[in-house]
């Protein structure tokens, strides 16, 4: 068995969690700085309650992004943030006949589909995921 190659990619489900939940926090930390132009963009879409659904969206976006970088509850987590990218591109950004909602609403399904990955496959080696199944089963044989 060629441990080496396993062991140079044992770092790159921590690069991709990086990665995924890179935009989902800088897009909360986007909505902190303008929470009036995000409300306002919210409630042009028609959906009730912009207040709600702006301190909802900064939760899951900040609070799943964080939760997907550290690698906790992994699986569930990489879920949430996969169901939120979709119903985000449907909602935001169906008036695909604009290249701009057309690009984002792409993006936002391409999100989705590395999440559902993260699902697939789960948090990798460098994750609390990881760490806590190894305090459970004890030290880990090499």
């Amino acid at each position: 068995m060629n441990t080496t190659s396993s062991n140079n990619t044992t770092a790159l489900p921590l690069v991709g969690r990086i990665l995924l939940a890179a935009i989902f926090v800088i897009s909360s930390l986007g909505k902190i700085a303008a929470p009036e132009g995000t409300q306002g963009y919210i409630a042009s879409v028609g959906l009730p309650a912009p207040v709600l659904s702006y301190i909802a969206a900064v939760v899951i976006e900040l609070g799943g992004g964080v939760l997907l970088l550290v690698g906790y509850r992994t699986r569930l987590v990489a879920a949430g943030l996969a169901l939120f990218s979709i119903a985000s591109a449907l909602i935001f950004h169906h008036a695909l006949a604009d290249q701009n909602q057309l690009f984002h609403f792409l993006k936002n399904l391409a999100m989705a589909g590395g999440l559902i990955q993260v699902v697939a496959y789960g948090a990798g080696a460098y994750s609390l995921d990881n760490r806590s199944r190894k305090s459970v089963r004890g030290p880990v044989a090499q």
